[in-house]
């Protein structure tokens, strides 16, 4: 895998989180929603661990495919 696939992963991934973020900061109308939902909270945790081992195993994808073409 290229390292500019990896980049664009990286980005598209970088902004399903800030959308996230987003989401969870404001209810239906728009404005900031304080209830702290553990439900969404625990989602988020689990998407951001979930996007550090695609992360992670991006890079080694990419590192034995420098070696096979090496």
């Amino acid at each position: 895998m290229s390292a500019s696939r990896i980049e664009e992963a990286m980005s598209r991934i970088t902004a399903a989180m800030e959308r996230i973020d987003t989401a969870r900061a404001q209810d239906a109308s728009g404005k900031p929603d304080n209830s702290g939902s553990a439900r969404v909270m625990a989602l988020v945790n689990t998407h951001e661990k979930l996007r550090e081992e695609v992360a992670d195993t991006i890079g080694e994808l990419d590192a034995l495919i420098e070696e096979l073409e090496a």
